[in-house]
């Protein structure tokens, strides 16, 4: 078994390079969402950006793979359920309004 330890980064080259690269990803979908605004894939692929925007933050920010494993995978299920309800949402909308307003009816 080993003993070794993985230590935190002192750098500031990875958050430099991940802070540019969440707000190349932030302009895209926003230019996708004004290009591609009527287009059925949308959501699907904002989805992913939102993930893979969660992944860099909880790896080079919070550093997540330093921590305990019962916390990474806590925290992975985190990032993937906003994901996961925009493509419901995207998709189901109507239906969850629907569901929504049953609830609030007197």
């Amino acid at each position: 078994m080993s003993t070794s330890h993985k230590t935190p980064t002192t750098s500031l080259v990875p958050l430099t390079l991940c802070w540019l690269g969440l707000c190349i990803l932030t302009l895209l979908s926003l230019g996708l969402g004004q290009w591609f605004h009527a287009a059925a894939w949308l959501p699907l692929l904002v989805a992913v950006i939102v993930w893979f925007k969660g992944t860099m933050v909880a790896r080079y920010f919070i550093e997540s793979d330093l921590t305990h494993p019962f916390i990474r995978r806590v925290l992975k299920g985190f990032i993937a359920f906003a994901p996961l309800w925009l493509i419901l949402t995207g998709f189901y909308g109507g239906q969850f309004a629907q569901w929504g307003s049953l609830f609030l009816k007197h």
